[in-house]
């Protein structure tokens, strides 16, 4: 593991009640000791050296429990959504870089992996699920299903400073800060009153209901009993089997009362060349859960209905000719089914664009065991308020980090008037459970969907939330103490809301650290809106920036639109004049307000002189047109 540079480290456990416990750091000469509670329950802080390892720790009550090859260095929390979540594996195909970072791992011996495990809890949890029983060294098969954005992060902190580096991943697709955020922060907020109410009056023993609930279909389900897959089979006799059109929901045919397991079936034609070569599967969602096979073989498992199912197929399993994609699917509460997106339902070979096979349109499916009773009492364990938090950040507080790198806002896009009030809330409340103002670097939600390419925005026409979590994420950056922003308006795609390009996204949230945390001389900000002018029927914007104003292709800047009195945006035209854009339209003859790169996905060009994008602002206040 590394624990934290230069700092009293918190170290805790449990022992026999009454007892002491004695800590022996190999780095030091000293021995720690320190009672244990009545309740079992113990604690100290051990004070770490200048980075370096691997040392050894040695704990006793009597019987001694040794740590080896722990590392002293920087710490860091990775928190977020399905962008940070995204592994270097990918979701599909590779991110950038993928290959030459998996292939050269013993490379970076000093950079250490955490993977905190998908939970949830109505409760604060003591302790956190891990994957892997805990720390890890980087290797190839520990960075695979590791966070790309947060292990390129590291790894640019790691060759820049030269010590080693922990990091902690804990995040989940798909997420709402609101989930991320503790039940004493959002007693503050009236909008959470109700869904805080139904959290205090959950059931103590929730988890075993939930348990008990899948245990009895398991045992009752024909197709499960005794853990022998009977619908998975390659050769499996469909006769009675139904069609339906895919994605969708079941209720469509069977009825809004339908809770329990049923299966879906696709043959398939494996090609020639694709034979024993490793294939990617995607599913996108499944609501709620699912057991995913391929010739009879489990090829992957996910519990929850946001995540996206991404799997992989072993060579050893691709055979030329028919193949069968099998999908077991536990439906516990609500709607349910295959109900991703078209266009992430697919097979292809493994990191190889454009060798696809959409698994789209009809699937055979047959009900296993349907149950008249959903899950109940069962709220949306992805997005409820507080259960993430309890689950996946409570258990770490305390562990000494520097600070968190966070990449998340799409899912509160639909109610961008809270978001203001939560993310900042957030930040506070994280803050507030370690007890010191740490460093906070924010990844600003990049573009996706069509390009923005409207002469005139009509202000009475519903309006996208994304711009909007964007303005929040840079408000709160701005006007946070030990905060800063990472823009990656550039670097999006249009047709992937996960683009693959989690290198910048790394190296920028690096540079934010390293400029912001660590004093090295780097430029970590791209230009900065600061200001305007209405002068002779155009208005001049200015920028903060200590690195020049440009644009990336070097012709006049894009994506400004300029509006007058009646709050009509045409796009503009637009002229840079040393740090000053100036923007007109002779569609506007007395202009009054100007927005740049205000879209979901908008055309944008302006930079700096080291290549960093301006975040996408906008000079008015006018209210959203809201677009739910």
């Amino acid at each position: 593991m590394v624990l934290q540079r230069n700092t009293d480290a918190k170290i805790w456990g449990k022992a026999g009640p009454g007892s002491e416990v004695s800590v022996k750091p190999s780095w030091d000469a000293r021995t720690y000791t320190t009672p244990v509670r009545h309740d079992g329950s113990w604690s100290i802080l051990l004070p770490t050296p200048e980075a370096g390892g691997p040392y050894s720790i040695v704990f006793s009550d009597g019987e001694e429990l040794r740590l080896e090859n722990v590392l002293v260095g920087e710490v860091w929390l990775c928190g977020g959504q399905s962008n940070m979540v995204m592994p270097m594996e990918g979701l599909g195909r590779g991110v950038v870089r993928m290959e030459e970072e998996l292939s050269n791992t013993d490379k970076v011996p000093g950079i250490r992996l955490l993977l905190v495990n998908k939970a949830f809890s109505h409760l604060p949890q003591e302790n956190a699920s891990v994957a892997n029983g805990g720390w890890t060294v980087c290797t190839r098969e520990t960075l695979s299903p590791f966070s790309a954005a947060a292990y390129y992060f590291g790894k640019h902190l790691y060759d820049a400073l030269g010590v080693p580096v922990g990091l902690i991943e804990s995040c989940w697709g798909g997420t709402r800060s609101e989930a991320w955020t503790s039940k004493e922060a959002l007693s503050e907020v009236p909008a959470f009153e109700d869904e805080l109410s139904i959290v205090d009056n959950l059931p103590e023993d929730l988890g075993k209901k939930v348990a008990e609930w899948h245990e009895t279909l398991d045992a009752e389900d024909p197709s499960w009993k005794g853990g022998t897959r009977n619908w998975a089979g390659k050769d499996l006799d469909e006769f009675g089997w139904r069609e339906i059109l895919t994605p969708n929901k079941i209720e469509i045919i069977e009825g809004l009362n339908f809770h329990g397991s049923l299966w879906y079936r696709k043959t398939i034609d494996i090609p020639k060349d694709w034979a024993g070569k490793d294939l990617t599967l995607s599913l996108s969602t499944v609501d709620d859960n699912d057991w995913t096979f391929f010739n009879g073989v489990q090829v992957g498992h996910t519990d929850g209905n946001v995540a996206k199912r991404v799997y992989t197929i072993p060579r050893s399993l691709v055979k030329k000719g028919k193949a069968v994609i099998a999908v077991r699917v536990v439906e516990e509460c609500w709607s349910g089914g295959l109900v991703g997106e078209p266009d992430e339902i697919f097979i292809q070979v493994k990191g190889k664009d454009g060798s696809r096979i959409p698994l789209t349109g009809m699937w055979k499916y047959k009900v296993a065991m349907p149950k008249r009773a959903c899950l109940d009492p069962k709220p949306d364990e992805l997005n409820f308020p507080t259960l993430l938090y309890n689950a996946m950040i409570h258990p770490l507080v305390g562990y000494s980090i520097r600070g968190t790198i966070w990449y998340q806002g799409e899912s509160n896009s639909d109610r961008t008037d809270l978001y203001g009030t939560l993310l900042p809330l957030m930040i506070q409340d994280w803050r507030k459970a370690w007890g010191y103002t740490f460093p906070f670097y924010i990844t600003q939600i990049s573009s996706f969907t069509d390009p923005q390419v409207s002469e005139s925005i009509d202000p009475k026409q519903p309006e996208t939330g994304w711009p909007f979590v964007r303005e929040t994420q840079l408000e709160t950056s701005k006007h946070m103490e030990n905060c800063g922003l990472a823009v990656t308006i550039d670097i999006g795609e249009a047709d992937d809301i996960h683009p693959i390009n989690k290198y910048d996204v790394g190296k920028r949230l690096a540079l934010q650290a390293l400029a912001k945390t660590y004093g090295k001389d780097v430029v970590c900000d791209g230009p900065v809106y600061s200001g305007y002018v209405i002068k002779d029927g155009a208005i001049e914007i200015s920028f903060d920036t200590d690195d020049g104003l440009r644009t990336s292709d070097g012709k006049d800047p894009i994506g400004f639109y300029i509006a007058g009195v009646d709050h009509v945006f045409h796009k503009a035209e637009t002229r840079l004049s040393g740090n000053k854009v100036i923007v007109s339209s002779p569609k506007v003859t007395a202009p009054i307000a100007v927005r740049y790169a205000w879209a979901k996905n908008p055309l944008n060009n302006l930079v700096n002189d080291s290549g960093l994008p301006a975040s996408p602002f906008r000079t008015d206040n006018w209210p959203q047109v809201t677009r739910r």
